[in-house]
């Protein structure tokens, strides 16, 4: 139907020799390899999307990389060796698995006082002259046989070791653990007290304002205890020593608010105690610090710290009478008063 009708209008365009030629007849829609069909031109008027060439390299690093995950991947790890598979977990930061669950520790102190020593009653009040006296030096004497025994396992860490020069060095570390704890200094107080008695120590400190002065000792500090032990294997020793202190201290503590709470820092007071210091002697770098302070049965109680309170004011409604009473106060002193004469 088409190329008849096509043939037509040929015939006719042809029919006179004198006509006017017109122009080929062009289609709007497009057959397939039809030359007649109009083709529109490409048109490259509409601006580019990298105008700009100084953000071309900008935009191309707004692209992200994403790793897809592989769903062979579980396959792959059954196939590798053990060195392959350590290899690729370090790749992507994930810690190997390990065939034991244990992980090290390090014990630096123990978590008590073994073989505690037993104060005899009276220590501190009876002279050695006295009859009870003399009986708390001979059974000192008996007890002193394992306390030996201690000392001569500590010499094997430490050659140097002597009872009379520790207790020299224990008073001044003892002395300087108290001043650390009035200045709430923490790095000097891990380095004179041990981890368990470092709460111990510090426990509702940290609100409160101490004064604490040493002012002599009344009897020399005397080692009066030692004992060793093991941890998870014998080479691995700890040891303990009880010193015998016997001093004139003050100490004053004041709430958050500047109220004293307990002692005085002008009353000075004797002061008896049998502190416990403890050394990792296994370890070269040990240190001899506080780790404990017995308490014994037969010594008077201490003076509890008085615990104080902020208080709100509250102002008292008056009541009816009291308000008549003080106008009529008021009138009479208004009555008193001379009047100011008048012009």
């Amino acid at each position: 139907m088409t190329a008849r009708l096509a043939s037509r209008i040929s015939l006719l365009s042809l029919s006179s020799p004198g006509s006017v030629c017109t122009a080929p007849l062009r289609r709007n829609y497009y057959v397939y390899k039809d030359p007649v069909y109009k083709h529109m031109p490409q048109s490259f008027n509409f601006k580019r999307k990298n105008y700009i060439d100084k953000f071309r390299r900008d935009r191309r690093h707004k692209i992200i990389k994403v790793e897809l995950p592989d769903p062979d991947e579980r396959a792959k790890l059954d196939a590798m060796t053990p060195d392959e598979m350590r290899a690729k977990m370090k790749e992507k930061g994930i810690q190997p698995t390990r065939p034991w669950q244990e992980k090290p520790f390090f014990i630096s102190s123990t978590a008590g006082t073994f073989e505690a020593y037993v104060p005899p009653e009276g220590d501190g009040k009876l002279s050695a002259a006295s009859r009870a006296g003399a009986k708390q030096k001979l059974q000192f004497l008996e007890k002193k046989g394992k306390s030996m025994i201690a000392i001569r396992k500590i010499r094997q860490f430490d050659e140097d070791f002597d009872t009379k020069d520790f207790a020299e060095k224990a008073q001044e570390i003892y002395i300087e653990a108290h001043k650390a704890l009035a200045d709430f200094n923490k790095v000097r107080l891990h380095q004179t007290v041990t981890e368990r008695a470092y709460p111990v120590v510090t426990h509702q400190a940290r609100s409160k304002t101490i004064r604490w002065q040493f002012l002599g000792s009344l009897e020399p500090p005397q080692v009066v205890h030692a004992r060793c032990t093991d941890v998870l294997n014998k080479e691995n020793v700890f040891a303990q020593v009880t010193v015998r202190f016997h001093t004139k201290q003050t100490l004053a503590v004041y709430d958050r608010f500047g109220r004293l709470q307990h002692g005085s820092e002008v009353v000075a007071r004797d002061v008896l105690e049998y502190v416990v210091f403890e050394n990792h002697i296994a370890n070269s770098y040990g240190l001899w610090r506080i780790h404990d302070k017995i308490i014994p049965d037969w010594m008077p109680p201490r003076q509890p710290i008085l615990k104080t309170y902020r208080v709100e004011e509250t102002v008292e409604e008056a009541s009816s009478a009291d308000k008549e009473s003080k106008e009529v106060e008021l009138a009479s002193k208004a009555g008193n008063q001379p009047i100011a004469a008048t012009a």
